[in-house]
């Protein structure tokens, strides 16, 4: 790029800015992550430096095939892993927080590698703009806490299809068991995070009900090696749970994809459930055992029983790792969160995102249990390093203290102060894991990553097409009654159980 001009810096800190002040939210507000197995603290740490000398080279390469906005035109149609939690806080907080620890250690100056944060704050604000371009908010935070993804004609079939249920009938069992294996699945799966399960929502349905999307991602073959062999079984990567809930209002839906609600949401509250799955080679959510009631509940049942088994042997797998082999994985895991980016775009390649760089490896002997949880503990909630400390007048939001999360670009640079450009390409990386078998489970079938990334580049998803992508929601409401506007529908609405064919629906358009 050229020289940052004084509107690239502003905006960079302005955005850096933003991020800290809801990291330092959310990591107060939310629950504490702690492991008996998994080195948790250590190896999100790691995964920041990770992310800070790889983040850069990896979405470039992503966008020389696609933009980012075009990516999230295609991924608000999927509930694949670039959710809210995973691309509205992840990305640039992983980013930006091996940055600051950089700094904290004196091995980075605030003007260093500015060309990259310019950049990725930049890939970040237009991928959160496009994904979020229905409310015309770039974050959960700016909507009070709420995410509201999905366009109407998409929102019509989930409500229309979803079947009912009420506490003690098969379906309402089913669905509960279900949802609590794949939680504690997805949970096992991602090195005891959070990261394979998100919330989007809440939908208004009626003034009883609500509607919430639930996401399970990375359940099958995937681009995990931990999950070769342990999910052959498991048929499809992601799921869908869309419910309707009653009598329960979600006043939060936050950027890590967690939810309060008044009054809280217990398994009586379930009144209405559907179930999909979706990847970057569908037209979007394609609906599973939704033909009829009864299919529904032994589709539950059957994916019940089968993460149920895939779980036990995952944990048979882990519990022969080694350490550096646990602290490993669950850096790539976080690392590794937006990985679906390059599978969107097709050109995901396995030592992108599943080796440590050699330059984030020079730091594992610091990762010991005890300096894991100091430095994490300090660095996102203590805020006691020197590079975050501020003027001695500053309140910071949230607390009031003379402290900044994330350390600004300096404008100096402006006026001829030197600073380093980029941190550099990609190193040849390391890892102690099993090497990935070249299997991808897919709504394709199981496929070589050739065969998975020459798909992804051959495929438009018939909404996201010319013809299509930019008829937004505003063009709908004015334009309801065209021919246009009622093929587009009838799209979304293909494999619709109640709606197939129906297209616009005069005065819910």
């Amino acid at each position: 790029m050229n020289r940052p001009s004084y509107a690239d810096i502003l905006e960079a800190n302005n955005l850096m800015q933003s991020i800290g002040d809801e990291t330092y939210w959310l990591c107060l507000t939310r629950t504490v992550q702690e492991s008996k197995l998994f080195p948790v603290s250590a190896y999100i740490m790691f995964s920041y430096v990770n992310a800070f000398y790889r983040y850069p080279s990896l979405l470039r390469k992503i966008e020389a095939r696609m933009s980012a906005e075009e990516i999230a035109d295609r991924s608000r149609n999927m509930g694949i892993k670039i959710q809210n939690s995973h691309m509205g806080w992840c990305l640039p907080a992983f980013y930006l927080l091996g940055r600051e620890w950089l700094i904290s250690l004196g091995l980075l100056r605030p003007q260093d590698a500015l060309e990259d944060v310019i950049y990725v704050l930049d890939f970040w604000k237009r991928f959160q703009l496009s994904w979020h371009r229905n409310s015309g908010h770039r974050t959960n935070r700016e909507y009070g806490h709420r995410a509201q993804i999905l366009p109407d004609r998409r929102l019509e079939i989930f409500r229309d299809d979803m079947f009912a249920c009420e506490p003690g009938d098969d379906l309402h069992a089913a669905a509960h068991a279900f949802m609590a294996t794949a939680s504690q699945y997805g949970f096992l799966v991602s090195c005891e995070s959070r990261i394979s399960l998100t919330n989007s929502g809440p939908y208004r349905i009626d003034d009883r009900h609500e509607m919430l999307v639930r996401d399970f991602m990375d359940m099958a073959e995937c681009s995990l090696p931990w999950l070769d062999g342990v999910a052959a079984e498991v048929p499809y990567n992601n799921f869908t749970v869309a419910m309707s809930v009653r009598d329960c209002h979600f006043h939060l839906v936050d950027d890590w994809g967690s939810f309060e609600s008044t009054p809280g949401f217990t398994a009586d509250k379930l009144a209405g459930v559907g179930l999909y799955t979706s990847d970057p080679l569908t037209e979007g959510f394609v609906p599973l055992g939704m033909g009829s009631r009864e299919e529904l509940t032994e589709t539950f049942r059957e994916l019940n029983d089968i993460l149920k088994d895939a779980t036990n042997k995952l944990w048979m797998r882990m519990a022969d790792w080694t350490r550096d082999q646990l602290l490993e994985a669950g850096a790539l895991i976080y690392f590794a969160v937006v990985k679906d980016l390059a599978h969107v775009a097709g050109v995901f390649e396995v030592e992108d995102w599943m080796e440590i760089d050699p330059r984030a490896e020079r730091f594992r002997p610091l990762f010991n249990d005890e300096y894991g949880n100091v430095a994490l503990g300090e660095l996102v909630a203590g805020l006691t390093f020197p590079n975050q400390q501020a003027s001695p007048f500053t309140m910071m939001q949230h607390s009031d203290r003379p402290t900044r999360m994330l350390t600004p670009i300096p404008y100096s640079v402006l006026a001829g102060e030197d600073y380093v450009p980029t941190s550099g390409p990609i190193q040849r990386g390391t890892t102690t894991l099993d090497p990935k078998v070249d299997r991808y489970c897919t709504s394709r079938g199981r496929l070589t990553l050739a065969e998975y990334n020459r798909l992804a580049q051959e495929h438009v998803p018939e909404v996201c097409s010319d013809k299509y992508r930019y008829l937004c929601e505003t063009w709908l409401k004015y334009n309801a009654d065209t021919p246009l506007a009622d093929e587009l529908y009838k799209v979304e609405q293909r494999q619709s159980r109640t709606l197939k064919d129906r297209g616009v629906r005069k005065g819910e358009a």
